[in-house]
């Protein structure tokens, strides 16, 4: 459906290169093109510039914030894969993500929204520095959560735990809430600066203002996710399961009457130091009678991996085209990759490296729809791991049925319209009311 031109608005999507965050939010950005809104402008990192292009979108590079020409290895800064535990991970990505260059993202955002205003402002989970530009000049924001939702919230467990009942629920949540608390402690000081350094009031509680925000949106399927007491701003608006806007199609080597099992290993888009875990799954595969497809997406070298003649490698291939033909996804248990899997009933071998993937995988095994092993693991234990779902009809059922409501859920989404009511509403109010004054802190230069 297009809107008519009186009901058209103008977007700003403000987004980070982390791989799999990416094909969701430019998902939502082509819905509203289609839509017929006739300014969607994405601002991110060169290396972002051609999907966000091939969905229609205008594109602004970053020039202060962090940003990548390309996705390559060598190319990646966002290291939090080398942390030693989960919680060094997470105090590295604050670092190098979400509070360390918020100033420049804010500084970046809020350039680019002076010299071309828009009616609302998109901001992918963790860019605070996007958030505060858009604060700063009064134009209306929301958050969005390509996944599952990964800041604390009462009653949702740790990353890779199911929740237990009774009290021992009760006791963990009590823990998560502090260690929570004490790592956005880490990033105040780093929020702080980016709110003084554009004039705003430097006084943040993190849960506080993201409660406060008119709307975060959270683009998975609540039959994925654990329950918890969720915010009253937040709406759970069903996955984007589009593949992303630049893969390549699938051209199957092998002839149509091969019925051994098809077993599709798909790691992360961004480099995580993963080319030793996918040598050791092509190992596990290397005496299994099965067909063996691993994509290696742009981070990984073909020439790197050695794998037997039924297991082929490819750069990029369509999930949609080769999920319905899968008996199997071993997988890091990236959110895209799970749900897609999951959209076309796969059971799943989940092998989470870090960021999301661990609470990924937990809701995964904890609704019977795969395995989950460590990233460490030994090609035998994989072997054998693939064997047991592979010989077990129960994960494809239990795949199937949380893949029926995804699709659901998916279909049904509300994220476009959400976006849409919030933008028109303050649309309206603008037109009712002259333009507001910015002061900017003295000194302050954008160019």
């Amino acid at each position: 459906m297009t809107n008519p031109p009186e009901t058209r608005q103008r977007f700003l999507f403000v987004l980070f290169e982390g791989g799999g965050n990416v094909p969701p939010m430019l998902g939502l950005a082509r819905r509203l093109v289609e839509r017929g809104h006739h300014q969607v402008r994405v601002i991110g990192e060169p290396a972002n510039e051609a999907e966000s292009r091939a969905v229609g979108c205008e594109f602004t590079a970053y020039t202060r914030a962090p940003h990548r020409f390309d996705k390559s290895a060598k190319s990646t800064f966002m290291d939090d894969y080398i942390g030693k535990s989960p919680t060094e991970s997470l105090v590295r990505f604050i670092d190098k993500v979400m509070a360390g260059p918020a100033l420049e993202y804010a500084q970046d955002v809020l350039e680019e929204l002076q010299s071309r205003p828009v009616d609302l402002v998109v901001v992918n989970e963790f860019l605070f520095g996007g958030l505060f530009a858009a604060e700063k000049l009064g134009i209306p924001h929301v958050m969005v959560t390509p996944g599952i939702y990964n800041f604390y919230l009462p009653g949702m467990p740790p990353p890779g735990v199911t929740p237990p009942p009774g009290p021992a629920g009760w006791l963990l949540d009590k823990v998560y809430a502090r260690i929570f608390g004490g790592l956005l402690n880490h990033a105040l000081p780093g929020l702080q600066r980016a709110r003084r350094g554009i004039g705003l009031d430097e006084q943040i509680n993190v849960l506080e203002y993201l409660n406060k925000l008119e709307r975060s949106l959270v683009l998975t399927s609540p039959a994925f996710e654990f329950q918890a007491k969720f915010p009253s701003n937040m709406r759970y608006t069903g996955p984007v399961i589009d593949d992303p806007a630049l893969v390549e199609p699938w051209d199957s080597p092998w002839s149509a009457d091969d019925k051994r099992p098809l077993v599709a290993v798909s790691f992360s888009t961004t480099y995580q130091a993963h080319e030793a875990i996918l040598q050791r799954v092509i190992d596990a595969l290397r005496d299994l009678p099965v067909r063996g497809l691993v994509t290696l997406g742009p981070a990984i070298n073909e020439a790197d991996l050695q794998a037997p003649a039924h297991v082929v490698l490819r750069r990029y291939v369509s999930h949609a085209q080769v999920f319905p033909q899968a008996d199997l996804v071993i997988t890091h248990a990236g959110h895209g990759t799970v749900i897609r899997a999951l959209a076309h009933g796969v059971p799943l071998l989940c092998m989470p490296v870090g960021r999301d993937q661990p609470g990924n995988a937990a809701r995964v095994t904890a609704r019977g729809a795969g395995l989950k092993l460590a990233p460490h693991a030994e090609s035998k234990s994989i072997r054998q791991a693939v064997q047991k779902i592979l010989a077990s009809p129960t994960y494809r059922e239990k795949a199937q049925q949380l893949g029926q409501t995804i699709v659901q859920h998916a279909a049904a989404s509300s994220a476009v319209t959400d976006l849409e009511s919030i933008a028109q509403r303050h649309q309206l109010q603008a037109a009712q009311k002259p333009q507001r004054a910015v002061d900017l802190p003295a000194g302050y230069v954008l160019a």
